[in-house]
């Protein structure tokens, strides 16, 4: 597979940036109860931070720091979908 190909394919960093834009717009569709308003913080921070931290580990001075950055990636996603459940759209359109 080409190098192009492959990074149009699996380039990370678009598609956390891609997440973490995707999650704002959700959240400002929700309605502004105060759960959603401090549910929807948490989220935005969380997904936001899955790509801030990926493009640190592709900028890692080392391998043990590159693993670091992508554990604490999968963490941030983990708890993005967290609080992607917890979120309350009942009657949400």
């Amino acid at each position: 597979m080409s190098e192009d190909r492959s990074a149009k394919r699996y380039d990370l960093e678009d598609r956390t940036l891609e997440l973490a834009k995707c999650v704002r717009g959700f959240v400002k569709a929700l309605r502004g109860t105060v759960a959603n308003r401090e549910d929807g913080k948490q989220l935005i921070r969380a997904s936001g931070s899955v790509g801030s931290n990926y493009v640190e580990a592709n900028d890692s001075l080392s391998k043990k720091d590159f693993v670091m950055r992508i554990k604490i990636c999968r963490k941030e996603a983990k708890e993005s979908r967290y609080w992607l459940r917890l979120i309350d759209t009942q009657g949400d359109a």
